[in-house]
């Protein structure tokens, strides 16, 4: 139906890369490992996918900036989507858990500062040419869901739960979830969502006018093509209300980084009973991968 073609087959082992020439679209898929039946592997933010989106991200912006090259109103379309059973689970907990008991907050900062560069590339398009869309086909919480969110366009099938747990161990949502959602939904309302633990559908979320376009199950995709096609249709109008967004809420990579550093410091002091609980979650994520991997060998 689409001539979509796969990127660097051999490249990467967290991420898979589709082309699609005919509309100039560009995908890609976290937690491919999936893919492979690994139970060890947990769909959340691990160094190596962050470095893995981040090489991505170069080679999109490569290939669109090669595109617009040879037309002045080009419009690229960058789909962030998983092939997990979730969008993305969040931070990696066991690895921060680890970090807070070494009192290493150089690495817990470094893993940071990944994250907010990750979320600013992805919201200022990659590209000025580019148009972000966020495909969730499963749940996306903690920094999963401000992943979605620093995407231009959220496509978010019926029945998914979004929403931020880390209050459960202490913390806060810090690589951009207040700067991304105060602009959808005001100051009030983002510190009330970061801070209830409260797990919303994607239901809720649209009716709340956080989540743009509402499909039923498994009509993501579809929904996505349809979203490019609308776009190709408009590039011009498109590409130009980009620039006014820019222009009127700028979210600068600065302050992105300022939130990030407040995040780093209450999660320093986080004590032994707050990273038990991290752990508990980490267990129970590992429990619903084995399941979920369980189920897919069964088929």
């Amino acid at each position: 139906m689409h001539n979509v073609g796969l990127l660097h087959r051999d490249t990467f082992s967290t991420i898979r890369i589709q082309q699609d020439p005919s509309n100039h679209s560009h995908w890609c898929f976290m937690h491919a490992q999936q893919a492979y039946s690994d139970p060890a592997y947990r769909p959340c933010f691990s160094p190596k996918l962050l470095r893995e989106l981040r090489l991505f991200a170069q080679q999109t912006i490569d290939s669109v900036s090669d595109e617009a090259d040879e037309s002045f109103q080009h419009l690229a379309q960058i789909v962030i989507a998983s092939d997990a059973h979730v969008f993305n689970l969040g931070g990696d907990l066991g690895l921060f858990a680890e970090l807070i008991r070494k009192r290493d907050r150089m690495a817990l900062a470094r893993y940071a500062r990944e994250c907010v560069d990750s979320i600013h590339l992805l919201h200022t398009r990659l590209h000025p040419n580019a148009h972000t869309i966020g495909l969730i086909e499963g749940d996306a919480l903690g920094g999963g869901f401000e992943l979605a969110l620093a995407c231009q366009t959220i496509v978010a099938e019926s029945g998914v739960q979004m929403g931020f747990p880390e209050v459960l161990f202490g913390l806060f949502p810090g690589m951009g979830a207040y700067s991304l959602l105060s602009r959808r939904v005001g100051p009030k309302l983002a510190e009330q969502m970061m801070l209830n633990g409260v797990m919303y559908s994607s239901d809720e979320l649209h009716r709340m006018g956080i989540v743009d376009v509402l499909v039923p199950k498994g009509e993501g995709v579809r929904a996505v093509y349809e979203v490019i096609r609308q776009n190709r249709r408009i590039a011009s109008a498109r590409l130009a209300l980009h620039r006014v967004r820019e222009t009127v809420s700028p979210i600068t990579h600065d302050e992105l980084v300022r939130v990030a550093e407040i995040w780093v410091d209450a999660a320093m002091q986080l004590g032994e009973k707050q990273l038990r609980t991290m752990e508990r979650l980490v267990r129970a994520q590992s429990r619903r991968q084995e399941n979920e991997t369980s189920s897919i060998s069964a088929i």
